[in-house]
């Protein structure tokens, strides 16, 4: 009960949270194409509409088109029918088209503050995770585990990383091809599935035995390959902290444990499995995995907003200690009982942190988290298209969101 009545964030961390100062960099050649569009869009929503609940509701589509897709195949093996890719593309499109314009909502209802930013970064951790399995799922790719699980786990580790670089630096960052380009990607592969049905990617290049599905996982890696890369270069490169710190004052390499937390009992687990659970369940066992990274992320995103040192436990990991420690003892529990024991523990955990940190916000803030802050009749900040700075893809103000780094979405 002491874990359901403490606090999870401290007054002096609500205190930094309350000053801290967004700030993105952006050279994202698709952003700058969509630009117009977000910017149309953003007009038809009526003043009254809050930001997070823009983010939410194109989050909600997105899990729930994404969860349709892979009802239908579980097992990201069986062929699923064409409308559920459709509507799967429809849905991260939705989601890709609220997430882009709900800073903007913000900014033109006068209604910026710290929690967007906070809320917008989590709805992305796990759209994440469910935009990287409907994209396996829509190829098939559960007849090629090994590689489904390089692809899932390479998506999850990068968005964590992108926000890690942003821990030590300070700065959002995004590259000539980032998120938006990597969702653009999934959008085109799901509308080949739609359009030709998942099996097109099982038919083999001509004068090979290679199926066409793994030209674009291949692809994926060179891109995992060069996000890797910019998003170490920062980290190495030393932060914005005393002595090259992080903007807690911690170790730049500190980050690294939370994430190999997740990703390494993942690994021995899928190849320690008796009853080969993550072979014949691999949807249910990268949504676990991949939940318990999403949670870890928060707490990243949170750390560096509140200028504060990253724990390196997390109620979380206990989902996956169940797994390990059933097959320790010589999987003394049917392994697909404990992995949906592992997932409800991970989903509770996830609820109650979320829900308990923006309730800790908004009390500090004194705002609502769906509802515009100021009583009506007050006046509203008059909405301006984005300016040069905009344009060119660099902000730097205490809003919430512009575009949060969601560099590993494939």
């Amino acid at each position: 009960m002491k874990f359901f009545k403490s606090r999870i964030l401290s007054e002096s961390q609500l205190k930094r949270l309350k000053e801290h100062k967004y700030a993105c960099q952006s050279v994202s050649i698709c952003d700058q194409i969509l630009q117009p569009y977000w910017s149309w869009l953003v007009l038809r929503i009526p003043l009254w509409f809050a930001p997070n609940l823009l983010t939410i509701m194109g989050l909600v589509v997105n899990i729930f088109t994404a969860l349709l897709l892979v009802a239908f195949s579980p097992d990201a093996k069986q062929e699923a029918p064409r409308w559920t890719c459709a509507l799967c593309a429809l849905g991260l499109f939705i989601y890709q088209s609220l997430d882009a314009i709900d800073g903007k909502q913000a900014r033109r209802t006068n209604s910026a503050n710290p929690l967007g930013e906070l809320f917008d970064h989590g709805c992305d951790s796990l759209s994440t995770v469910f935009v990287a399995i409907s994209a396996c799922t829509a190829v098939q790719l559960g007849n090629y585990p090994a590689w489904m699980f390089f692809q899932s786990f390479c998506a999850m580790t990068l968005f964590y990383c992108a926000h890690w670089q942003t821990y030590v630096s300070g700065t959002l960052r995004f590259g000539k091809i980032d998120v938006t380009e990597a969702q653009i990607t999934i959008m085109g592969i799901l509308l080949t599935s739609a359009i030709f049905g998942t099996q097109i990617w099982s038919i083999k290049i001509p004068t090979t035995d290679i199926e066409i599905k793994l030209v674009p996982m291949s692809i994926a890696c060179l891109v995992y390959v060069y996000l890797a890369q910019a998003n170490l270069s920062v980290i190495l490169a030393g932060g914005v902290g005393k002595n090259g710190s992080t903007v807690a004052g911690t170790s730049v390499l500190s980050p690294v444990i939370p994430i190999i937390l997740v990703v390494l009992p993942a690994f021995i687990i899928y190849k320690k499995s008796e009853q080969a659970i993550y072979e014949t369940h691999p949807v249910l066992y990268i949504l676990t995995f991949g939940l318990v990274a999403a949670k870890v992320t928060n707490r990243l995103v949170v750390a560096h907003m509140t200028k504060s040192e990253m724990q390196m436990w997390d109620y979380s990991l206990v989902g996956p200690a169940m797994l390990f420690f059933n097959q320790y003892f010589n999987t003394f529990i049917n392994e697909y009982v404990v992995l949906w024991m592992a997932l409800i523990w991970v989903l509770l955990d996830l609820f109650i942190y979320c829900n308990r940190v923006c309730q800790e916000i908004c009390t500090h803030l004194g705002i609502e988290l769906f509802r515009i802050p100021y009583p009506p009749g007050v006046p509203q900040k008059v909405y301006e298209p984005p300016s040069v700075a905009e344009k060119n893809g660099t902000k730097s103000h205490n809003r919430v969101k512009t575009r949060s780094n969601k560099s590993a979405k494939l």
